[in-house]
């Protein structure tokens, strides 16, 4: 049985954060599905605050606890709203989704709050915290039956006009899916299993391509508006699933010894060889794929938004270089590692791991000079122009495995060169 209301979210916090968490809560609002409680927002003049929060907390169904160095330590914080919220936990089933920590700034969680585990919503990786948030918050939502739709505003007859007219509110669109078989990573990202690969969602939408400081062939930075959902694979095509494409075409596995290495991306991928792959899945799987979509390369544009999100961050990760967060030159692994070894602190804020090192990932994009324009001619398929490679190889040092690094291809680096597929709308021909 579904309840038809909003799923009720409060958020614990201390004065002093109140910028970071007013942003928290203007996300969290924009969700039609979740009903946000901040104090600034809902407390009126005269109201009892004391009385007041306690309701709140006892009427929702989530809370938010937002930590940073000073609530931690700040005596009317603890004492308060953190020790109202932690009685009403205690009631809760074990297991229950109720409490959510979520650190704005680096710093050691209360001792009663070590049981949970908590979102960094740091500067340049808010966006990721956030995706993680809302799939926390989906499920407590479906394990209490929620599913809210706004109820259209009517106009009553022989009501009396008002100075402002009454405007239906639409409805919310409904997530798009393109698998029935959905599972849950261990840090909250929701992965649709399709064709025996894991996919996640990418919305629609602008993000910021290209750098301002990067190389000269990574300028303008622009923003892109990519105006249709898509689902990038979760990592890149491994030896064990490139396999039995070789055995339907009776052909030999590119990579010697690959079944030593059954988890690792595949390399030596050519560019034909790849069209040609996409087209066998296509087939074979064409029955199963929602309509209007199919299995392709992905552009550099939806490369690069899937592995950096709309903040224009360097790395999948945030802007900081950290080479034990994927596999470089300097992580000194001396060839590949196995898919989704660095996951999930490597991972895009979408929740795709091995964007940064590893291999080469080709893209359908021909090698031109921005600004990015998916009609003008980069996306011709027939073409014997090079393509663009992103993401970088165990080979390449930090600087060459940013998000917006790009590279084209050359056939002396096909030990370091592999690829992963999207499911997206065809390519304008």
């Amino acid at each position: 049985m579904t309840t038809n209301r909003p799923l009720r979210v409060f958020l614990c916090h201390s004065s002093n954060d109140k910028p970071a968490v007013r942003e928290l809560y203007q996300k969290l609002r924009a969700e039609p599905w979740i009903q946000p409680w901040l104090d600034e927002e809902e407390i009126f003049p005269g109201a009892d605050w004391n009385m007041e929060i306690e309701k709140a907390v006892e009427a929702a169904d989530a809370i938010i606890v937002c930590l940073s160095k000073g609530s931690i330590t700040k005596e009317g914080y603890i004492q308060r709203e953190l020790r109202i919220v932690l009685d009403f936990a205690d009631y809760k089933p074990e297991g229950t989704l109720y409490i959510m920590p979520v650190r704005l700034e680096d710093c050691e969680p209360p001792r009663r709050l070590r049981a949970w585990q908590y979102a960094d919503y740091f500067e340049g990786q808010r966006d990721r915290a956030l995706n993680r948030l809302l799939v926390s918050l989906k499920r407590r939502a479906d394990s209490l039956g929620l599913s809210f739709v706004p109820p259209a505003l009517e106009v009553k007859e022989n009501a009396i006009q008002e100075e402002k007219p009454i405007v239906e509110k639409p409805k919310p669109l409904p997530v798009p899916q393109i698998s029935t078989t959905k599972k849950y990573t261990p840090d909250g990202f929701l992965v649709e299993i399709f064709g025996g690969m894991e996919f996640v969602h990418v919305p629609a939408g602008k993000f910021l391509m290209g750098s301002k400081n990067g190389d000269d062939d990574e300028k303008p930075q622009r923003s892109v508006d990519i105006p249709y959902d898509y689902w990038m694979a979760r990592y890149p095509l491994t030896n064990e699933q490139y396999d039995s494409y070789i055995k339907n075409k009776k052909s030999k596995h590119p990579v010697d010894g690959w079944r030593k290495k059954k988890d690792h991306p595949i390399i030596y991928a050519k560019w034909k060889e790849i069209l040609e792959y996409c087209e066998w899945l296509n087939n074979l799987v064409q029955s199963e794929l929602p309509s209007g979509l199919i299995l392709r390369l992905p552009t550099e544009a939806e490369w690069e938004k899937a592995a950096r999100g709309t903040d224009g961050r360097e790395y999948p990760w945030g802007n900081k270089s950290d080479n034990s967060k994927c596999n470089s030159e300097e992580s000194a692994k001396h060839g590949t590692t196995p898919a989704g070894l660095y996951s999930p602190d490597g991972d895009s804020p979408y929740g795709c791991a091995d964007m940064a090192g590893n291999v080469w990932e080709w893209t359908h994009s021909l090698k031109q000079r921005y600004p990015y324009k998916a009609d003008d001619g980069r996306e011709d398929e027939n073409s014997s122009d090079s393509r663009v490679l992103r993401g970088g190889s165990f080979i390449n040092p930090m600087k060459n495995v940013r998000c917006a690094y790009r590279n084209f291809y050359i056939d002396i680096w096909e030990h370091g060169i592999g690829f992963r597929i999207v499911i997206a709308p065809p390519l304008p021909e």
